[in-house]
């Protein structure tokens, strides 16, 4: 009895003795993963619309945060996570200016080239120009992409013969130095996924080319497959947000979901312009460490949009016993290019001359292009109160939209229907910041201040809906609005910051008021929540109360025609009319052939009485000497933003 416990006792020690030799000899490798993401063409630091240098924004800014981060760093990789082709009038004229030729580099590339980018993700606005331009853009990459949802259509409707479209993953061999200056090589694998509503939000371009799955039911096929393909670590590099609501198949932002499952590293993802570690809604979340950048133990970063962070993640990486390597500690965290002081932007760091020479011919073609005169305004159009009252920056898009439909509908079988145009406030604020607004001076306006007007690359699209579907779009927008409480003396925050402006419908050719005291009919996901709750109230049409079964045209875009943003009976099902011309195509156009116009809103829309509340709205410092009666101008707050109430 006692030699048999002698034994144990020594087996015991020896097992210590060799942990701690094993524990001894294991190597450490210490690594550094950097992201770049949702730049959209923000290559230089550069404001197209306001035709000046910035210094919030730019891929040669973050060039020199690149460098200074490899610097520090034995072994480094940087990867990209698209969102990167489209965004700036310098996208629109190389994809539809002076067009991108075969063979010839995209100046995305002339720049990023510089910078050895080890793997690219596709991003959902890589999709807007075309898959044809897209390939022919993405051949100008010296680094490989990856997208692992996306297949050829076939057609057959089989799903277990589907063809991936891009390489959906890659396993590169990184040669390494670990802490005490041996080289070893790590497998790294790369995986990216992109939101399978590409699907709706380009279907024209899409539609009988490819198709997008899910994004976990992906990463569960795929990620097991690098891991027996000998993948050492695995980066997953998803262009998609992170929300905590319960996961459904064809999730848009899946990440909090993703990190979830088994066999990834590292997470950088993007797609919904948020800063993490930092942004405190994403820090309350279950399962979040914000102080070391983990997700449910996962070491994660998003770095924001239009340059204006890189993203890093650092990664202890151990040998095993068995002669592989795992991760056993890792933080995320994030860097910026500027920081907020008021008003002032304060640049953090200056940019890299190389990357601003490398795209200098395009710039200056882009210049040339957007300062082309297509018109004249009699007034000021800004953005300023277009969340608080009828706008002329929203007024305009909408005239054009409802005169271009008339003109397309002559001598058809929609001719007799009454015209509706539907358009939203892109540049209100929120995370862009107090200067994220348009504002063009009356006189001459060129071919930039349209495309301030309208940033992207919608196409129009014209649906057939009846009074009552009207109704329910205007409801879906009205949450853009808090519910306000008239028996509350208190000031209450008009605008829900969470809510996208560009979900926000201003609907012409009707009249209407929004009841604020009513809490909203649907919840972000445009699910009825308050099916007794009616924001939208006194809805008149030629001066009569609007017929819920009268049938309308409504012009609107690509994006909200076929789904985007969730609202009610819009689909894509009753989309009647695909136009063959952009939005703001159709703008220009327009204003070409008015030559002058007076951009006055013509006040079709207003709020309900809220009774006696104080209710408060930012805005741009700018408004201050533009406010109409009804505003009283508080002051600034901490971010730069003017303050107003409402009386």
């Amino acid at each position: 009895m006692k030699q048999s416990v002698k034994r144990a006792g020594l087996g015991l020690v020896l097992g210590s003795v060799l942990g701690s030799v094993s524990i001894a000899n294991a190597a450490t490798i210490d690594l550094r993963l950097m992201e770049t993401t949702d730049i959209h063409m923000h290559l230089m630091d550069y404001d197209y619309y306001s035709d000046k240098q910035s210094d919030a924004v730019g891929l040669s800014r973050v060039a020199t945060l690149i460098k200074q981060a490899r610097s520090e760093a034995a072994n480094s990789v940087l990867v990209d996570n698209g969102d990167l082709l489209q965004g700036t009038p310098l996208g629109d004229y190389v994809a539809k200016g002076r067009v991108l030729r075969f063979g010839e580099i995209h100046p995305a590339y002339k720049a990023m080239n510089l910078l050895n980018y080890e793997v690219g993700n596709v991003g959902n606005h890589e999709f807007n120009y075309g898959l044809d331009f897209l390939m022919k853009s993405l051949a100008g990459a010296n680094f490989p992409y990856v997208s692992a949802n996306v297949y050829a259509d076939d057609g057959d409707n089989n799903p277990e013969n589907d063809q991936p479209y891009f390489q959906p993953y890659l396993i590169k061999d990184k040669v390494v130095t670990d802490t005490q200056g041996k080289k070893h090589t790590l497998k790294i694998g790369y995986i990216g996924f992109v939101p399978p509503q590409i699907m709706t939000w380009d279907k024209d371009n899409l539609t009988g080319k490819v198709i997008a799955k899910d994004i976990l039911e992906t990463a569960h096929k795929y990620i097991p497959e690098m891991k027996s393909k000998g993948a050492d670590i695995i980066v997953a590099i998803p262009h998609s947000g992170m929300y905590n609501n319960h996961y459904e198949k064809g999730e848009e932002n899946a990440t909090y979901h993703l990190a979830k499952v088994d066999g990834i590293d590292a997470i950088m993802f993007g797609h919904s312009h948020r800063v993490f570690p930092g942004d405190k809604a994403l820090d309350s979340f279950e399962g979040v460490n914000s102080e070391k950048g983990t997700v449910f133990g996962v070491p994660a970063t998003m770095p924001g949009f239009w340059g204006s962070h890189l993203g890093i993640i650092d990664l202890k990486v151990e040998s095993t016993d068995e002669g592989g390597w795992q991760v056993v500690d890792g933080t995320g965290a994030v860097r910026a290019i500027a920081r907020r002081e008021g008003r002032q932007t304060v640049a953090l760091v200056q940019a890299d001359k190389k990357i601003n020479d490398a795209v200098q011919a395009e710039h200056q073609g882009t210049l040339s292009y957007m300062r082309r005169k297509v018109g004249e305004s009699t007034a000021d159009i800004n953005s300023f109160f277009a969340l608080v009252q009828d706008d002329p920056s929203i007024q305009i898009v909408n005239n054009a939209q409802i005169w271009y439909t008339q003109n397309i509908v002559r001598g058809t079988s929609y001719e007799s229907l009454p015209i509706l145009s539907a358009a939203a406030p892109f540049k209100a604020g929120g995370r862009g910041g107090p200067e994220y607004f348009t504002d063009v001076p009356k006189g001459d306006i060129a071919l930039k201040n349209v495309s301030d007007l309208y940033i992207y690359p919608n196409d129009l699209k014209v649906v057939k809906l009846s009074g009552a579907q009207v109704v329910e779009w205007l409801e879906r927008a009205a949450g853009q609005f808090n519910q306000i409480d008239p028996s509350v003396n208190v000031t209450q925050a008009l605008v829900n910051n969470a809510f996208p402006t560009y979900n926000f419908d201003v609907i012409d050719g009707i009249d209407y008021k929004i009841d604020v005291a009513q809490p909203a009919r649907y919840d972000s996901e445009g699910v009825i929540v308050n099916p007794d709750a009616h924001r939208i109230t006194d809805v008149r049409f030629d001066g009569y109360k609007l017929d819920p079964n009268q049938i309308f045209l409504v012009a609107t875009n690509n994006y909200r025609a076929s789904g985007g943003g969730k609202f009610p009976a819009l689909d894509g099902s009753t989309t009647v009319i695909d136009a063959p011309d952009k939005n703001r195509d159709v703008i220009a156009n327009y204003l070409l052939t008015q030559k002058t116009i007076n951009p006055a809103a013509d006040q079709n829309w207003r709020f309900a009485d809220f009774g006696n509340a104080k209710v408060s709205f930012t805005t741009s410092p700018k408004a201050k000497d533009l406010a109409a009666d009804n505003m009283i101008y508080v002051g600034e707050d901490s971010n730069g933003f003017a303050v107003f109430e409402l009386k």
